[in-house]
């Protein structure tokens, strides 16, 4: 598998892509404002998403911030808005809904979080497959304390990660979490071993997944994702279905034999 690294793309001025091998990188472009989601990011991230979902040489997807401040502190709170009534506020949040473009890619999605993680930022990382956190992480849903609420999937996956005990205590206290606790309650799977170490760890962690059978690494987190949905038994025979497409593939007969020869497999996706 190829480790060439292809230059950056922009998509807009907020956000770019580009590709290592078999992973595609979203990396959010506002460091000056740590990142702050403004409508360039909202219209920038599920356009680049779009992309490398439907670049069949693309097989794992990260999302980072760039700047040493943090992966992403939230809403731009500056970003000027007319004053607008209720029914104005839900139709302009119904029209964006930006971040449930990561629902719509069927690749194993991993999230880069480093420094502030806070409000649409974490909403974003909720999104994600795996978390994988720097130690200097700071993660919190603050928006009661604003007089809000997460407006952005928070209070819906939120508790379809951790514990609805630790979901609850999180969204009522807007408490600051560190990339330890975090951890600890199943907020992120994974804490770098340094700052410094966290994008070739994370990269290191893409290209493992990527090297796997791209259409099983699809199929397992269709499966595991409706575990979340669907009634035990309806998920028991999409697992059921989804296996018995895969035993029959190509890369299904290509990781037997390489068993046997005691040899990596070569992928195709076939």
């Amino acid at each position: 598998m190829s480790t060439k690294e292809s230059l950056p793309e922009v998509i807009n001025e907020a956000v770019q892509m580009h590709c290592n091998g078999s992973v595609g990188w979203v990396v959010l472009t506002r460091p000056g404002q740590i990142n702050a989601i403004n409508d360039a990011i909202r219209a920038g991230v599920p356009a680049a998403l779009e992309r490398l979902e439907n670049d069949p040489r693309i097989h794992v997807i990260v999302i980072r911030g760039e700047g040493q401040r943090g992966f992403c502190a939230g809403a731009d709170i500056k970003e000027k808005r007319a004053l607008e009534t209720s029914i104005q506020v839900r139709k302009r949040m119904e029209d964006a809904r930006w971040i449930e473009a990561v629902d719509a890619v069927s690749k194993p999605v991993i999230v880069a979080i480093h420094g502030y993680c806070m409000g649409g930022g974490l909403e974003l990382a909720l999104a994600c497959d795996i978390r994988f956190a720097s130690p200097d992480a700071v993660l919190a849903l603050p928006e009661t304390g604003l007089g809000l609420i997460p407006g952005g999937g928070g209070t819906q996956r939120l508790c379809r990660v951790v514990t609805p005990g630790h979901a609850f205590d999180l969204l009522l206290t807007g408490e600051r979490l560190d990339a330890e606790r975090a951890r600890q309650i199943g907020l992120v799977s994974r804490v770098a071993n340094s700052p410094e170490t966290l994008l070739d760890e994370v990269s290191a962690l893409a290209l493992q997944i990527a090297g796997k059978s791209p259409m099983a690494s699809v199929y397992a987190k269709r499966a595991a994702r409706a575990a979340l949905e669907v009634e035990l038994k309806k998920g028991l025979d999409l697992e059921l279905d989804l296996f018995s497409l895969l035993a029959t593939t190509k890369d299904a007969k290509e990781a037997a034999l390489a068993f046997a020869e005691r040899r990596a497999p070569q992928f195709t996706g076939e």
